[in-house]
């Protein structure tokens, strides 16, 4: 287990030799890192604060605080799971309903203490696919309901390829099997309908406005009413265009926004 998926351990017990019991039967888990001990209750409430851990092995009995008040303190935060360690079997009901994964009794053995952390290990496995499996579908979701638009296009200029930012485009207009893109620096021929064009620019910044042309919302400076039903649509470079009667129709909150 790399770095990033080790299990993080806290070692919580009053007694430094019980503390370096733990620690040198953790010392040649791979899987496990620790990354703190404490001697006492306030001391153990700091380092979950702090540190995070994904695993704490508490000792119930300590003097000021003892392992259930700790509990109790970081009752509304997030907790690692509990192992607890203790030379007093009368407290394992009380340590199973606090959810502790498992409950040694001192004196033990490695073979106590390690089915205890392998138990540890399943489970925080366990939470952790959750938990990515969540996020992934959380992600799907976000795909979903957000259409991924290119920020730039790669358009063939003679020998060259020439990549335009998508923003940077000011209209579009249909030239026969190509459209020609304008940009404020110049305007270049791309082999696409205008159809399958508008289909990859984000609606949200460039509209049809006639069949032959799209443009950037961004782009216009006011509108103009013509004849018919249509309108004169004027850039700020100072390009005029035309947005025709049915197209009106359709982009009537683009004409909201302007007139």
């Amino acid at each position: 287990m790399d770095e990033a998926t080790s299990i993080r351990a806290l070692i919580v017990d009053d007694e430094p030799l019980a503390r370096r019991r733990v620690r040198e039967m953790l010392q040649g888990d791979a899987d496990v890192e620790i990354v703190g001990e404490s001697a006492n209750g306030p001391e153990a409430v700091e380092a979950v604060r702090e540190g995070n851990p994904d695993l704490m092995f508490l000792d119930v009995q300590m003097p000021g605080m003892d392992g259930f008040e700790v509990l109790n303190v970081l009752r509304d935060e997030r907790l690692p799971l509990i192992v607890f360690i203790t030379a007093f079997d009368q407290y394992a009901l009380r340590a199973f309903e606090a959810c502790a994964v498992d409950y040694i009794l001192k004196p033990f053995d490695r073979a106590r203490f390690e089915r205890a952390v392998e138990q540890a290990k399943s489970r925080i496995r366990k939470e952790r696919r959750v938990d990515l499996t969540q996020h992934l579908l959380t992600l799907l979701e976000n795909l979903k309901q957000q259409p991924a638009y290119p920020e730039r296009m790669a358009i063939k200029d003679n020998a060259r390829i020439v990549y335009v930012k998508t923003e940077s485009i000011e209209w579009v207009e249909a030239d026969g099997n190509y459209v020609r893109i304008h940009t404020g620096k110049g305007s270049y021929h791309l082999l696409s309908t205008i159809g399958s064009l508008e289909a990859q620019l984000d609606p949200k910044k460039f509209r049809r406005i006639h069949r032959a042309t799209i443009v950037n919302i961004d782009c216009i400076r006011e509108l103009q009413p013509w004849f018919n039903g249509c309108y004169r649509v004027i850039l700020h470079s100072g390009v005029e265009l035309s947005l025709s009667r049915g197209y009106r129709e359709k982009q009537s909150e683009l004409l909201d926004g302007l007139l």
